[in-house]
């Protein structure tokens, strides 16, 4: 098997304090990657601890096989964060969670393979799935989409100010020949950015936007969010790094919702009873440090909020 590219993940201690492990507690990773916070929390779980994994990319599925097949404490399953409910439901833990970490977006391994399209520093064919053998390429969807529908997507998912130009400028280059590799399209959005931001390249947005519409991160990102309280236990830890400022605000407003309960009228006499709390944040958000940083200047964008399961 092809050795895997190297990984470090992000917020490791961080995350580890946060989950508040217990040796024998059952534990949720919807994002393996390459195993980082999972072989983290297996060596702080004796032999009664469990732990399940869940990821899309095929060869993260290859790697948790190769370093935890046989660790009767461990299990994988090939497929979205979005189900875990009913992964937990069928194991019988539903309300019995300890805790779940969801470490969101694209791994280091994902962005440094130029076969697997997600970088416009690398060539390679433009593809961005999560789960390559999965739904449609970017290239495929860039060939159908009309400018609207491109705009659209620039503009919410990468916060880009000039969508409809570069959208229109997608439209008159595929007309010449089909868009297939990361190379022609960061040249192409390049040329079409008027103006490029410090220290950052012109095609970062659209890159984004783009690989967030085609794996509907945003969409499994609210589903799971709503599916995490149920599957707790009270006390239980939910632990979140969010790498951009659209997954960020959500988790922010998820567990702020789920810490004020209830929509009641303002002056509303109500009862702690009927507010029914779910949640209950546990600090601040977290950043990396100045030591991780040094050595993962991928870190610097990472946000880990905390939040505790009420009884």
């Amino acid at each position: 098997m092809k050795t895997p590219l190297e990984h470090r993940p992000v917020l490791l201690d961080e995350a580890l304090e946060a989950l508040n492990i217990r040796p024998d507690g059952i534990y949720l990773d919807g994002t393996f990657g390459r195993g980082g916070h999972s072989a983290a929390i297996l060596e702080r779980l004796n032999e009664n601890g469990r732990l399940l994994a869940m990821d899309k990319d095929p060869q993260a599925i290859a790697v948790a096989q190769s370093r935890f097949g046989g660790d009767r404490r461990f299990s994988i399953v090939r497929g979205s964060y979005t189900m875990l409910g009913q992964e937990v439901e069928q194991r019988g833990w539903k309300g019995k969670v300890d805790g779940i970490l969801l470490d969101l977006g694209v791994s280091s391994p994902q962005l440094d393979d130029p076969g697997r399209g997600f970088s416009f520093r690398h060539d390679g064919p433009l593809d961005m799935r999560m789960d390559p053998e999965s739904g449609i390429s970017a290239a495929e969807w860039l060939a159908e989409a009309d400018e609207a529908e491109i705009a659209q997507v620039l503009k919410e998912y990468g916060e880009e100010r000039f969508a409809r130009r570069i959208a229109r400028a997608i439209l008159r280059e595929r007309g010449q020949a089909p868009i297939t590799t990361t190379a022609r399209l960061a040249k192409i959005v390049a040329e079409a950015n008027p103006k490029w931001e410090r220290d950052k390249h012109p095609a970062t947005r659209s890159f984004q936007a783009i690989r967030i519409f085609i794996n509907a991160e945003l969409e499994e990102l609210e589903q799971v969010l709503e599916q995490s309280v149920e599957m707790l236990a009270p006390g239980g830890r939910l632990a979140l790094i969010s790498f951009h400022s659209l997954e960020d605000r959500r988790v922010k407003r998820f567990i702020r919702d789920e810490a004020r309960g209830g929509d009641f009228p303002a002056g509303l006499p109500v009862t702690e009873a009927q507010l029914k709390r779910r949640l209950r944040p546990v600090g601040k958000d977290i950043r990396a440090g100045e030591a991780e940083l040094a050595q993962n200047p991928r870190a610097r964008s990472a946000v880990l909020r905390v939040a505790e399961r009420l009884a």
